[in-house]
This record gives structure tokens, sequence and C-alpha cells, in this order.
């Protein structure tokens, strides 16, 4: 089996795009998925408190779109659709007004939910990717575009 290639972020460019520090000099190519990955943690035995082994947590999946040699920039790709509009004829709503109003649906993506400075304004809450974060090549992914 090929070892899976392993980097870090180098920097969150903004809601959606992230510039890791491997490349083209390590396999690196367009189309390639990755996974951020937290920080390892330890399981323990609720008994002995043993460390019984050591998980990685993903945080996000995210797809390459430009490589260059030393660095490549990937982007999330998951996507769902939002009703934004109104309740249509099936829908749920606390007003009747929306009753009426035809259901507006919107495809939005999931996007890195980080504190860091970016290129642009996040509206996200929590902090999940982060400079330094490590990445790992995902083998087998689907393309959910």
């Amino acid at each position: 089996m090929t070892e899976l290639i392993r980097g870090k972020v180098a920097q969150v460019l903004n809601s959606r795009e992230i510039a890791i520090n491997v490349g083209s000099a390590v396999g690196v190519v367009s189309g390639m998925y990755f996974q951020v990955l937290a920080a390892p943690e330890d399981i323990r035995d609720p008994d002995t408190d043993e460390v019984l082994g050591v998980i990685d947590r993903p945080k996000v999946r995210v797809r390459v779109t430009d490589v260059q040699e030393k660095l490549s920039v990937a982007t999330t790709y998951r996507k769902r659709r939002v009703n934004i509009g109104g309740a249509g004829i099936l829908g749920y709503t606390s007003s009747m007004a929306d009753l009426l109003k035809p259901a507006k649906w919107v495809t939005e993506y999931e996007t890195l939910k980080t504190e860091e400075k970016t290129w642009e304004d996040l509206d996200e809450e929590e902090s999940y990717v982060n400079t330094g974060d490590i990445v790992v090549q995902i083998v087998e992914e689907t393309d959910e575009e």
C-alpha cells in the first residue's frame, strides 16, 4: 500500500479555502482529497486509566484545486440545499403568510469555521481549522458536487 500524503495547513485563505504545505514535489495533484484533523486524542480505559489507543478526529474534508511545487490550495466541497424562502405547501412555519410563499432553495457549501484572520469575514461561531492543523490524503472519496 502506498503511503498517504500528510502535510499541514499553512494558511486559512477564506471561509472555504486553505493553503497546505505539500505540493507536486510529493505527489499532490489537482482533484486529490484531504481531511483536516484535530490533534490526536488518547482513548483511556475508564477503570484503569490506561491509554488504549489514539484516534484522529476529522474536522473537514477538502479537495485540491491548485497545485504548486511546495504548496496546494484546497477548498471545501460538501454542500446541502437549504430553503430560505417560504414554507411552501408541505413546509413548517410559524406564520400563515409564510405558508403562501413559495420555497426558495439555495445551495450552501460547508465552510472551514475558523477564528484566524482571513481574506474575508467569516460568520461562523466555532473554530475548526487553524494554521498548523494536520492534513491527510483521502484515497477513495466520492465527488459530492
